[in-house]
């Protein structure tokens, strides 16, 4: 059997979920060279004793998976697996089955920090008859790259002001008010607001590519092909026309086709009077001035949050402008064609320059964080872990122990861990900035920079560093959901109330 290279399957040992033997104490002697500023070699030795453990699980595996007559499966004696397999199949399997594990005590005793799959190199290998002298393995491996980072204290931002006016209550009204609307038919042209019933069929050349019937469609909203509203102004019931658009979706997507609308009938939007009674039935106010209040009062918290929103991005790309980090570039290739492989656009050119900029923004952003968190000794707790993840799992419309589930079965929820952590940095971060809206006063983000809670008790899982076990993390999440989901236990006498 002779040396070789081979690119696996691994990750950050504290993300990994391996089925692999620990090649026991003490270390693996490890060397570093600095390949580049993102990128590594770690060349590691195995001892034999060190190795004998995935000698002993070869022998175990390869019983059990031979037929050899005269002995049973998982029975077959190392000597008979010796003469009828060979012992370089055994060295072989031995071998493969130390990689994960040697490698995870590599990167644990040297420190770098991965952020893509490593490639194995076997140098030298023991001897094939006696299994003595040592494994030497490399692993070239994409890492975190060490910066500088930008001193954060004070920073300057700034961003829109949240002045309420008159003006944006009455639109907040108004469409508190559509959501009460009737439909009405009429008789006259459509105009922009009217939802019209329409029928659509679209054509290339003399083929009809897609039809659709009684498609109800507010104009003036957009949300169709591109040219529809221009196309329905002024059409009443019974009017047709034809336009040309590029399709949205289909077998023909992106392709110019000619579509012909039909307009079956018009109908515009009747508004409730903005009245006390209008208030008592659309809100829990009790009169229309109380509501229009209650709306600005909304309007308020909804510009509040705009502006966090706003000045997280703005000293977010200010930090990274200031900052020199540098992203492995095999990394950012292996997202971008993720990415595009699930769009199904891999030869789109044009795209795959967005997605690799936005792949290499984000990363450039994990980075700085990472290190920022790290730095601020960030820690994570297990309720706020939770916390995430049940909005998350609400973003993908999961159950959310269905969420933890496939994120677990994916080995991501140290990934989780790490976003969270990531999250309370910037929040400390914001917490540090000067915020100003573009009059000059000061803005009052103290809500977006909340970083730990004070009621919190629940255990930490993450204090810089070890991250917690993926079990551990899923465990104690799955409890906490449960545990949240769990109806309150009724007391006797008010169980006994409900019966009568």
């Amino acid at each position: 059997m002779g040396a070789g290279s081979r690119r696996f399957e691994s990750c950050r040992p504290d993300h990994c979920r391996l089925n692999v033997h620990h090649l026991g104490e003490p270390p693996v002697p490890t060397t570093v060279e600095q390949l580049s500023p993102t990128r590594v070699k770690l060349t590691t030795t195995v001892s034999p004793e060190q190795l004998k453990p995935s000698i002993t699980h070869a022998y175990e595996h390869i019983a059990a998976d031979v037929t050899i007559p005269g002995f049973r499966k998982g029975k077959v004696p190392p000597a008979i697996i010796d003469t009828r397999v060979g012992k370089g199949a055994v060295l072989e399997h031995a071998i493969n089955d130390s990689l994960d594990g040697a490698y995870r005590e590599a990167v644990t005793e040297t420190k770098v920090r991965p952020l893509g799959r490593p490639e194995a190199d076997v140098v030298t290998v023991p001897d094939v008859n006696t299994f003595a002298g040592d494994l030497v393995v490399t692993f070239e491996v994409d890492v975190r790259p060490a910066i500088s980072v930008p001193d954060y204290d004070k920073v300057a931002v700034t961003v829109e002001t949240s002045e309420i006016t008159d003006a944006d209550v009455e639109e907040e009204l108004h469409r508190l008010r559509s959501r009460f609307g009737t439909l009405v038919t009429v008789d006259r042209p459509a105009k922009s607001g009217d939802f019209v019933q329409i029928d659509l069929e679209a054509k290339i050349g003399d083929e009809v590519v897609d039809s659709a019937e009684n498609i109800s469609y507010e104009l003036g909203s957009g949300d169709l092909l591109d040219g529809l509203d221009d196309a329905l102004e002024s059409l009443t019931a019974g009017e047709d026309t034809t336009f040309t658009s590029n399709l949205l979706g289909g077998d023909h997507e992106g392709e110019e086709a000619e579509i012909s609308v039909t307009v079956n009938s018009v109908k515009e939007r009747e508004l409730p009077e903005a009245d006390d009674d209008f208030a008592q039935i659309s809100s829990e106010y009790d009169t229309i001035a109380e509501l229009r209040e209650g709306l600005k009062s909304e309007a308020a918290k909804s510009k509040a949050f705009a502006q966090g929103n706003e000045a997280r991005t703005k000293l977010v790309d200010l930090l990274l402008e200031q900052a020199e980090i540098p992203v492995p570039e095999g990394v950012i290739e292996d997202e971008v064609h993720r990415h595009l492989e699930a769009e199904s656009r891999l030869e789109d050119d044009v795209h795959r320059a967005e997605v690799k900029e936005a792949s290499e923004k984000a990363l450039r952003t994990q980075i700085l964080f990472d290190e920022i968190a790290e730095s601020e000794k960030v820690t994570v707790s297990q309720n706020e872990l939770t916390s995430y993840l049940v909005q998350a799992s609400a973003q993908y419309g999961m159950d959310p122990n269905e969420f933890i589930k496939v994120l677990a079965d994916n080995g991501q929820i140290p990934q989780m861990v790490g976003e969270v952590a990531r999250s309370k940095a910037i929040s400390l971060v914001l917490g540090k900035a000067v915020v100003t809206d573009e009059a000059g006063n000061p803005v009052d983000l103290s809500e977006f920079a909340v970083v730990d809670n004070p009621e919190d008790d629940s255990d930490i899982i993450l204090e810089a560093e070890p991250q917690p076990t993926e079990e551990e993390a899923v465990e104690s999440a799955a409890e906490a959901i449960a545990e949240a989901n769990r109806p309150a236990k009724k007391s006797k006498k008010k169980a006994a109330s409900e019966e009568e």
